[in-house]
């Protein structure tokens, strides 16, 4: 029998035991237990916008009163959106930072889509503008910030800008076509 060398050892039970750290995980994840992992080697910093500023999630069922069939609904009482595909099922639904001036309740359909990125009325660089209505001449649609974040709407400016997370923007972007239906409700 041949004498294998240390650094071979060595790498071999590091696998081994990467390996069995894997297993370990699953095997609890499956189970539905939550491992408990303390990182302390390096300290977290991450920015978060203010408390009145981050919406809170809610139940994603689609609302009763929204309708049949493709479309993109907004909640205005949840400050949320559903994706809902043509066969009544939701496919994304998410939180939404609404800005100053509101949409009535009612059926609408995206109108203009501009992809680009360009300044909004509150001063913020944004992407996936998707425009449905207008009210007292303000322009309502969906979009997202550039930089991602979600400043509360510009104090005294009124906007029609309903803001979201950058992958949300860009899901909205793709499912909201020219023409699609958009349902609001309370």
């Amino acid at each position: 029998m041949r004498a294998v060398p240390a650094p071979k050892v060595w790498v071999t039970g590091l696998t081994v035991g990467a390996v069995a750290a894997v297993v370990v995980l699953a095997v609890q994840a499956d189970k539905g237990t939550k491992p408990s992992v303390a990182l302390t080697s390096r300290p977290s910093v991450s920015a978060s916008p203010s408390p009145s500023a981050r919406p809170e999630p809610t139940a994603t069922a689609v609302p009763d009163a929204s309708g049949t069939g493709r479309r993109i609904v907004y909640s205005l009482g949840e400050k949320r959106v559903w994706l809902v595909d043509a066969s009544d099922a939701a496919r994304r639904s998410f939180a939404v930072w609404p800005g100053t001036v509101d949409p009535a309740p009612g059926t609408y359909s995206v109108s203009l889509r501009r992809g680009e990125p360009r300044t909004g009325s509150d001063g913020v660089r944004i992407e996936h503008i998707v425009y449905f209505t207008m009210v007292n001449g303000v322009n309502v649609a969906f979009s997202n910030a550039v930089d991602g974040s979600s400043p509360p709407p510009a104090g005294g400016v009124q906007t029609g800008g309903i803001r979201m997370k950058t992958a949300d923007g860009s899901a909205l972007w793709t499912f909201g076509e020219t023409g699609t239906k958009v349902v609001v409700v309370n």
